[in-house]
């Protein structure tokens, strides 16, 4: 066996690279959030090369006194903590002390740096780790930070790079992602001389959401804000008519730190499952405020992970703010007929937004570089032609959700929040929360049923829009939940069925139900065994009489699967009742107006009317305006 030693410095360094720094997006990340962390106002990042030949984040923050500058660059040194005990009540994003010692172990960095109180600035170089210059020079108040070949010394950490379009695309993202934690900040972000972002810092969460995302997405946004006792949830949810097919856009940001949570992503989930279809995710842009020592940030090196001192109450928390919301607006989705005209002014909209940021003047961060930077040396890397059409950004997908409790956050109710400050407040949502809405009772009254389309669809006037109702997904909507209501109140009847309907079971069906025959009892279903592998039904819940036939109670059985939700009761009950709307009125079927009327009236008293128990949507508007403009009465 080989002797034990002690590893030498450099090789720590580079050891300790590995977890920090692992591509170009890790080095904009650290000196970003130091910048934050110096109370930066306005803060440039410029990358070329995909960040891996030059990467350059400028700050107006407080700068970096020069007897500290080479202290900055040894292994966990700090400015932000100083015992043990400040880990636990941490409010910084840096406080490692390993993030600048990290990158200049595998980079060559240049830093620029001058205090308020210091006549002048100091220049330091430092590269692989091994220091090179100390030097006064000119330069406004503020940090900036020059990092030159990124993984020169390590041939085969580089290697395992992508290209430099990929390696943008992921500073990019980042640079979206803390700009969206911080409106307050102005940042800009530059890729190969050209502008790709800019924010004003004028704290207007929406506003970067619309230069982010688009129209589309920011006008479909509802906001959010409640207050409890150690947690403060704010910001932005999306309609559900904006669902995407992956989590990418599930966005939430705790104290400031973008970071990614399975506990907080599952969360989300819940509270949009009854509102969208299966396999779809939701757009979420949440700022949530909580007391720094009910968090354990110190959990792994790129701090973006984070644990809760109590998994439960913070699920529940977010779970019951988000359906909240959901809830206060009417959700029925707007049909645009003018499609292609819609895209087309989003696009003249984007494309005025782009030359007004274009012809702004340079931020003083690139003007004063002008004096300070000398010529910098001759590249190493080579510009990949593909980085001239780099897509604006690319997603990621998160993990599995896995919880365990400890320490029980203090909870209150949530407080009156009507007049409490939004990230901004927008004057378009206060006019919603007076609008009418079709499916409040009182307006009952004031709907106009038009008739029947296709067998299958109900149109009703109400004020100067057009609603159509699918029959079959209202009528699906309005059995599950008043199956699932029935189950948690312990109330269901049953309808008894004279003769009884005989099923007869291969071995599989059997096995399944007799593992999940408790959760058909508990909805109302009486089955019993008849000999054999018959089995037979005597009774089924009284408002799904139609399911009293062979193919849809052994359709019901075949839906099933022997691991369902691993054995959850509530969530095998929610299966079952979902399963159990094959008896809803089917498309293609001739209702009459009473029907039509007696569906309506079963919506109202619904809390979420507007998207059956698989997420299809139950009900869809067309505006008076959107008619109007394809008849060509509006132009």
């Amino acid at each position: 066996m080989p002797n034990i030693q002690i590893l030498d410095q450099n090789t720590v360094n580079k050891i300790a690279a590995g977890e920090v720094i692992e591509r170009p997006a890790s080095v904009v990340k650290e000196l970003l959030e130091n910048a934050i962390d110096a109370k930066a106002t306005a803060v440039t990042v410029e990358i070329r090369e995909g960040g891996i030949g030059f990467i350059r984040v400028t700050d107006n923050g407080c700068g970096i006194p020069k007897d500290e500058l080479s202290l900055a660059f040894l292994r966990h040194s700090t400015s932000k903590i100083r015992s043990v005990e400040d880990l636990f009540m941490i409010s910084s994003l840096g406080f490692r002390g390993e993030a600048l010692a990290s990158i200049a172990s595998v980079a060559q960095v240049e830093v620029i740096t001058r205090t308020r109180d210091s006549l002048t600035a100091s220049r330091y170089q430092i590269e692989g780790g091994n220091e090179k210059s100390l030097e006064e020079i000119g330069a406004p108040e503020g940090t900036t930070f020059i990092v030159r070949n990124l993984f020169f010394n390590t041939p085969v950490r580089r290697k395992f790079l992508k290209t430099a379009m990929t390696e943008a695309a992921h500073v990019a993202d980042l640079v979206e992602k803390i700009a969206l934690s911080h409106p307050e900040i102005s940042f800009r972000f530059i890729l190969n001389q050209q502008n790709k972002l800019f924010t004003s810092g004028n704290h207007s969460l929406k506003d970067i959401i619309y230069t982010i995302y688009g129209r589309e997405i920011t006008s479909n946004l509802i906001p959010l804000h409640r207050v409890y006792d150690a947690v403060t949830i704010g910001g932005f949810i999306g309609k559900p008519v904006i669902t995407r097919s992956n989590r990418a856009f599930e966005n939430y940001f705790i104290n400031g730190r973008y970071i990614k949570s399975p506990l907080i992503g599952k969360a989300l989930e819940e509270a949009y499952r009854p509102f969208m279809m299966q396999h779809k995710y939701p757009f979420t842009m949440l700022q949530l405020t909580i007391e720094p020592e009910l968090l354990d940030v110190n959990v792994h090196p790129t701090k973006m992970e984070l644990r809760f001192q109590d998994n439960e109450t913070m699920f529940r928390l977010v779970r019951d703010a988000v359906t909240e919301g959901l809830k206060e607006r009417e959700l029925i989705p707007q049909v645009q007929l003018d499609e292609k005209e819609q895209k087309k002014e989003d696009r003249e909209i984007r494309r005025l937004i782009q030359k007004t940021n274009a012809q702004r003047p340079e931020p003083f961060e690139k003007k004063r570089l002008e004096r300070v930077i000398p010529e910098e040396p001759k590249k190493v890397i080579s510009q990949p032609a593909e980085t001239r059409n780099m897509p604006d950004r690319i997603r990621e997908t998160s993990v599995p959700y896995s919880a365990s409790g400890a320490k029980t956050l203090p909870v209150s109710e949530p407080k009156d929040c009507k007049n409490s400050p939004l990230p901004k407040p927008e004057s378009s949502h206060q006019m919603d929360l007076f609008e009418e809405k079709l499916l409040e009772p009182k307006n009952r009254s004031r709907h106009r049923l038009i008739g029947q389309l296709f067998d299958t669809y109900w149109m009703v006037e109400f004020e100067d829009q057009l609603y159509i109702i699918d029959q079959h997904a209202a009528h699906e909507k309005v059995l599950y939940e008043q199956t699932m209501a029935a189950y948690q109140k312990r109330e269901h009847t049953s309808q008894m069925l004279e003769p009884p309907v005989i099923l007869s079971l291969d071995a599989r069906q059997e096995a399944l139900l007799r593992d999940h025959l408790k959760y058909f009892t508990d909805l109302g279903f009486q089955i019993e065994s008849f000999g054999g592998r018959e089995w037979a039904v005597r009774g089924v819940p009284d408002n799904l009489f139609a399911l009293a036939e062979k193919p849809l109670l052994t359709e019901m059985l075949d839906e099933l699967s022997e691991d369902t939700f691993s054995g959850n009761p509530s969530m095998i009950c929610e299966k079952v009742a979902s399963m159990s709307c094959k008896a809803a009125v089917k498309g293609k079927h001739k209702m009459s107006f009473a029907e039509a009327d007696r569906l309506i009236d079963l919506l109202l008293d619904l809390e979420n009317p507007y998207a059956c128990p698989h997420g299809r949507p139950t009900i869809i508007s067309m505006s008076r305006y959107e008619l109007e403009k394809k008849f060509k009465r509006i132009i």
